[in-house]
């Protein structure tokens, strides 16, 4: 199943994946309900999960994902955050996942565990994300982190990773990129993406870094663009102005403040236009899309069609 979607992933087929956040709760069902009424999993080629993001407490991200990859038959990317985990508990839970066949693995830093709903939280934080990289190159090598064979060896595990969409300076995204192709990742998928020339550019500075990588496996790596679909003018305007990382272009802005003036309808027709726009250009120019909406499955499958 893993090698059929990671070789899928580097061909040049279309290929998308979908974001699910698990509830804040003790049970998956409702989601798992939502898109099989929709019929989702059949247009998309596997999902991601998070990991209690923006350290507020969901149901954990890789019992979740377990369960999803069983119910619907596709490969599932477990997101890892290093926030809450030492080196101890991250094979731990590499190996365990192994055992379950869950062997995509999302290697994030995390929020800060200041941003928690919860009293006191603290992070564990013993490294940035390329920790959690180097962890999956020692296994995939047999052993574990301080090189003591393990027995049975693990399934080969495909570690992927993240990058922001833009910044001022694109230098600066292309050297983390860099540097996670050389810990391994054979993945990166970027910050949502707004403009198709901020696409090209990630596309462009992604083939430089993948020439310059030390890393053998960073020739078959692919970037996927991230897609976070606007349908309100208030979480457009939140996300360009304070999450690092996307821009949202000043016209789109513009268009979605002018189209809530007339109601929600409206703003939601709007907003729901500009987006499907935007997600048909990436996937005419690159392919490769992840979407990110907040568990709104029926914009997913609308957009995807």
């Amino acid at each position: 199943m893993f090698d059929k979607f990671c070789k899928k992933l580097c061909s040049d087929e279309k290929f998308i994946t979908v974001e699910i956040t698990p509830p804040h709760g003790a049970t998956i069902n409702t989601v798992i309900d939502n898109i099989k009424d929709l019929g989702l999993d059949k247009k998309v080629d596997g999902f991601s999960v998070t990991d209690n993001p923006l350290a507020k407490l969901k149901m954990s991200g890789v019992l979740s994902a377990i369960k999803i990859q069983q119910e619907f038959g596709k490969p599932v990317i477990a997101t890892m955050s290093m926030r809450d985990k030492n080196k101890l508990s991250l094979q731990s839970t590499l190996l365990g996942a192994n055992d379950f066949d869950l062997r995509c693995i999302l290697a994030l830093t995390g929020d800060p565990a200041k941003l928690s709903d919860q009293p006191e939280v603290k992070g564990v934080l013993e490294r940035d994300s390329t920790l959690l990289l180097s962890i999956i190159y020692h296994l995939n090598r047999g052993v574990d982190y301080s090189n003591k064979a393990l027995n049975p060896a693990p399934n080969p595990i495909y570690p992927f990773a993240v990058a922001n969409a833009y910044s001022k300076d694109m230098r600066r995204i292309q050297k983390k990129i860099l540097k996670k192709l050389n810990y391994g990742a054979r993945a990166i998928i970027t910050q949502p993406v707004y403009d198709i020339d901020n696409a090209k550019e990630l596309l462009e500075i992604f083939e430089e870094a993948k020439e310059q990588s030390i890393r053998e496996t960073a020739k078959d790596a692919k970037l996927i663009l991230g897609q976070f679909p606007v349908v309100r003018a208030r979480t457009t305007n939140f996300i360009s102005d304070k999450v690092p990382g996307i821009t949202v272009p000043k016209d789109i802005i513009d268009e979605m403040n002018l189209a809530s003036m007339d109601g929600e309808d409206k703003e939601q027709e709007v907003g729901f236009a500009i987006s499907k726009g935007i997600f048909d250009e990436v996937m005419k120019l690159h392919g490769k899309v992840h979407l990110m909406t907040h568990n709104r499955f029926d914009l997913c499958s609308n957009l995807i069609g």
